[in-house]
């Protein structure tokens, strides 16, 4: 089929597009500009590129008249983050598409009340992005389409940075577990975080585009289990040959030993302590991460270290 994904240079469609492609799939990669992806592939030369200013199309109503015009028989939306950027998506392609595939977030759930999470479970989501993405799925699900909503957990890989064990984005925590330094880590150590490999996330919207009994549903796409930020911490030291030295505090003390910025990623991380299922996509699509959370960090990090932004020291 012809598919368009909008948004689709970034961390999920560098290995959604070229799936699509060696699927035999017609791909069409909408995105602002003209960038390369994280990773090459020879499969990108037989995209067609279309650049669209979403906002600025969007304000002059002529950005669905835009994606009408590639000829999708399908959509994949990897960056609505408004929902009327959504009802409007909605509107305009009632009729003239075959299916609409939306990209949400494990964050439309509140904090873990019972672990692990379903999509069927109470929700209690809160801050702007959660609450957001919750409308964007509600509009998608109930409108005049045949769509489905894929809620990806931290999305990892290599070329960009990756959520680490005290929950924000701070390369200062990967140095110090390099170099056998302390870390001062909210709260106990205990709360989780639940990575995802962007190649298993690009799985999962492969899957959904063609599966008959995903219309209408909502999935989480995250590893086989979650991981504490002890856990986390204790792993990736291993990787440099460390014991990791966590420093546990309040949340006032952990907050005066940061930016504000990553005091408050911590934060809103942690907070969640996610821990969610994956019961219903491995029935429903078949998904299978190939990532464990702790392969998918790694990952991320080697990179970090291959283009020097970790530095290994070199021990006696």
């Amino acid at each position: 089929m012809r598919v368009l994904i909008i948004g689709a240079t970034g961390h999920v469609g560098t290995y959604l597009v070229p799936a699509l492609v060696r699927a035999g799939h017609d791909v069409v990669a909408m995105s602002r500009g003209i960038r390369a992806p994280y990773a090459s592939d020879a499969a990108w030369a037989q995209v067609e590129n279309v650049v669209a200013d979403r906002a600025v199309q969007e304000a002059d109503e002529t950005f669905v008249r835009t994606v009408r015009a590639t000829r999708p028989d399908a959509v994949i939306d990897m960056v609505c983050f408004e929902p009327s950027s959504a009802a409007m998506l909605i509107d305009g392609l009632a009729g003239y598409i075959g299916r609409l595939l939306m990209c949400g977030t494990i964050w439309v759930h509140g904090p873990t009340k019972v672990a692990p999470t379903r999509e069927s479970d109470a929700r209690e989501p809160y801050g702007d992005y959660g609450v957001k993405k919750a409308e964007i799925e509600r509009l998608v699900l109930d409108g005049d389409l045949d769509s489905v909503v894929l809620h990806p957990g931290h999305i990892s890989g290599p070329g960009w940075p990756v959520i680490n064990p005290v929950g924000n984005l701070d390369p200062a925590v990967w140095q110090a577990l390099a170099d056998g330094t302390p870390i001062a880590v909210p709260g106990d150590g205990v709360a989780t975080l639940h990575h995802v490999h962007a190649q298993d996330v690009a799985q999962a919207f492969e899957l959904a585009l063609d599966s008959e009994g995903a219309v209408g549903e909502a999935f989480h796409v995250v590893s086989e289990q979650a991981v504490s930020t002890r856990g986390l911490a204790e792993a990736a030291a291993s990787w440099f040959g460390r014991e990791a030295d966590l420093r546990p505090m309040p949340w006032s003390e952990f907050a005066a030993q940061t930016t504000p910025e990553h005091a408050a990623a911590s934060r809103e991380h942690l907070q969640r302590s996610h821990v969610m299922s994956i019961e219903k996509a491995r029935t429903l699509l078949r998904y299978s991460p190939s990532y464990s959370s702790f392969a998918a960090v790694r990952e991320a990090v080697d990179r970090l270290i291959s283009e020097g932004l970790i530095r290994v020291p070199v021990r006696p």
